[in-house]
């Protein structure tokens, strides 16, 4: 499953605050933190991070691995779509448990069983019952340690990758996806979709071996991490993990990622979709990575709700009074490098396509010259947490949200930084983070037409 649009952190930073480091003797969470529930951490001898939530669940358990590797690590020319393609791969099994075995074992379980990829991680999930975690981390940590397929299944699966590249291109919001990475990032592997360029899909059936190679430098426990959330006792979990990724070898070879030189112009991009769409603008700031100490790119986090969220005057004239747009909302990077403040738009007419880039330029300029009013930023902080633990209902939901946050952040620590630097920022921040980031000599804007 290709994670195409980012994994926003606009809702999910509600809930770092909650993420307190913790040994497996650790006390609970203080009464102050935001979620509602204990967290536990330990890091194995051979660099597996071992994340673990305790909750009351009625017997039920999430089990959620982070391999911190994404389509971002795929440097080498010629080699794009091998993270994604992993993803897939795993489920061919081990000679222990092989393919039919795993899923015969998945299927009697009940259990939740998948996996997807973006730019910066893979991430494998089962949401099983608490009795069968043991047997979970039996299987799990086998394919992770001994994946084992043929030449043959691998091409077989190649095939069915090139299969779904094409799938996707049927999609107009793919089609936007891969023309705005390709004209915003011209050195960086944010250049390539998660899914990666066409002509090395076509050409991934002749990789074999590299894939070997690939699999050997990443797929390792100092590149991992495991979060376990439920009905759940912490020591109990830690000593599974023990048990069975404890023998895992560690090794993992860092990707050589080339920093994406400084844009100094402007960057348009006309994508003519084939098929019937609304016309849509996708208007992308370089803006910085996931910085959890930096008060400005926090705060770029309020700001995308207040000029671009449900209650900010575009979406009001444009979307509800007007109806000049169908959608409109603002994505702040959350990535590992360096990556993109995107403004979304859906037009419902294309001869109206100018002046909808005319008002993103004005609410650009407007947070530019003056800072918001405290009570919205306040507002929407507040609204912010609240959003995000009217979410945390289940095992899946709050190991999925630590999972994606500890995967790009690297630490509990610092997901629990970046909320308390969220908490400080101010109306002054955001104006700030306005005039570093919504610099246009800095984006690139791409449009699609449909046919109408």
């Amino acid at each position: 499953m290709v994670k195409i649009p980012r994994i926003s952190l606009t809702l999910l930073l509600a809930f770092t605050g909650a993420l307190a480091s913790h040994s497996a003797a650790a006390d609970p969470v203080s009464s102050d933190s935001i979620i509602p529930f204990p967290v536990h951490q330990k890091r194995l001898p051979n660099g597996l991070q071992v994340v673990v939530v305790p909750m009351q669940s009625n017997g039920l358990a999430a089990h959620w691995i982070v391999v911190r590797t994404g389509s971002r690590d795929e440097y080498e020319p010629g080699r794009t779509g091998f993270a994604h393609f992993f993803e897939h791969m795993m489920f061919y099994g081990t000679k222990k448990y092989p393919r039919s075995t795993y899923e015969e074992l998945v299927t009697r379980m009940g259990a939740d069983s998948n996996a997807f990829t973006s730019n910066d991680i893979t991430v494998y999930f089962l949401n099983v019952a608490t009795e069968d975690l043991d047997q979970v981390m039996a299987i799990e940590s086998d394919r992770f340690k001994n994946l084992s397929y043929s030449q043959q299944g691998f091409q077989t699966e190649a095939g069915a990758v090139y299969g779904e590249y094409r799938k996707s291109r049927t999609s107009p919001f793919f089609a936007l996806y891969e023309a705005m990475s390709t004209t915003a990032f011209q050195r960086h592997t944010y250049g390539h979709t998660v899914i990666g360029f066409e002509k090395d899909i076509k050409a991934m059936p002749t990789m074999f071996d590299y894939s070997r190679t690939f699999f050997a430098r990443y797929y390792r426990p100092d590149n991992a991490i495991l979060v376990v959330a439920g009905d759940i006792a912490a020591d109990r979990v830690f000593a599974q993990a023990e048990k069975h990724y404890g023998d895992w070898k560690p090794g993992y070879v860092p990707p050589k990622v080339e920093p994406e030189p400084e844009q100094t112009a402007e960057r348009r991009v006309d994508v003519a979709y084939p098929g019937r769409s609304l016309p849509m603008i996708w208007a992308g700031y370089k803006c910085g990575r996931f910085d959890p100490g930096d008060r400005i790119y926090a705060a770029s986090f309020v700001l995308a709700e207040l000029a671009f969220g449900e209650t900010s005057d575009i979406y009001r004239r444009l979307v509800l009074e007007e109806q000049v747009l169908q959608s409109i909302d603002a994505d702040p990077a959350d990535s590992r490098d360096p990556g993109l403040w995107l403004v979304r738009a859906v037009v419902k007419d294309s001869a109206k396509i100018d002046s909808v880039m005319a008002e993103i330029d004005r609410t650009v300029v407007r947070y530019r010259d003056m800072p918001p009013e405290a009570e919205r930023v306040a507002a929407v902080k507040s609204h912010m947490r609240y959003s995000f633990v009217m979410r945390l209902d289940s095992p899946p939901h709050v190991a999925g949200r630590i999972a994606r946050l500890v995967g790009t952040a690297g630490s509990v620590e610092a997901i629990e930084q970046m909320y308390r630097t969220l908490d400080a920022v101010t109306p002054a921040d955001i104006q700030a983070a306005a005039k570093k980031y919504l610099v246009a000599e800095r984006r690139t804007v791409a449009i699609l037409r449909g046919k109408e």
